[in-house]
């Protein structure tokens, strides 16, 4: 297994599209990148005061799906062209950031950007940076859609995200 670090938006919204790959094994919330005493919590991060980023980390399995797949997957899942976004919240928690683990990840995730960047109208702005300690979330944001579904934030967002997924994406989905 090999592990991949990425932070779009809400980790509750790429945690649950990344979930539905062939091949990804576990998926964790967490959080990355930031400087706080100890271990930092959701309303800390909340308050854009830490520098930490809201990521999952992911394990998966290169013979199922490769980095460069999970990559575009993860790209064209959140708006790579808004560093600090998610839905109409803006903040430093929420920017779009690949966290490579090993030089073959950072050399992939760049050729990544440069293939996104010509399928959007404005530059990506996901940041490429050297993994960070991760921090696991507190444990109800962990596998958040498929506890809350029926909360107004994922029917709103998270559900019609998947939607485009399955749509996109059927080939590399679990179950299909």
């Amino acid at each position: 297994m090999q592990s991949a670090s990425f932070g779009g938006g809400c980790f509750w919204c790429i945690e649950a599209v990344v979930q539905e790959l062939k091949g990804v094994d576990k998926v964790k919330s967490g959080y990355m990148g930031g400087s706080a005493p100890g271990k930092p919590t959701y309303r800390e991060v909340c308050s854009g005061r830490t520098g930490h980023t809201e990521v999952v980390q992911i394990s998966f399995d290169a013979n199922t799906i490769s980095f460069h797949d999970l990559l575009t997957v993860f790209m064209t899942s959140h708006d790579p062209t808004v560093i600090t976004k998610k839905g109409d919240t803006y903040g430093s928690q929420y920017r779009s950031v690949i966290y490579y683990h090993n030089e073959s990840q950072r050399v992939i995730g760049e050729k990544v950007i440069n293939e996104m960047d010509q399928c959007y109208e404005n530059s990506i702005a996901t940041e490429l940076c050297p993994l960070k300690t991760f921090y696991e979330a507190e444990s109800y944001h962990q596998n958040y859609y498929h506890n809350n579904r029926d909360q107004a934030f994922c029917s709103a967002v998270i559900t019609p995200k998947l939607a485009k997924l399955r749509k996109r994406y059927s080939h590399k989905l679990k179950n299909t």
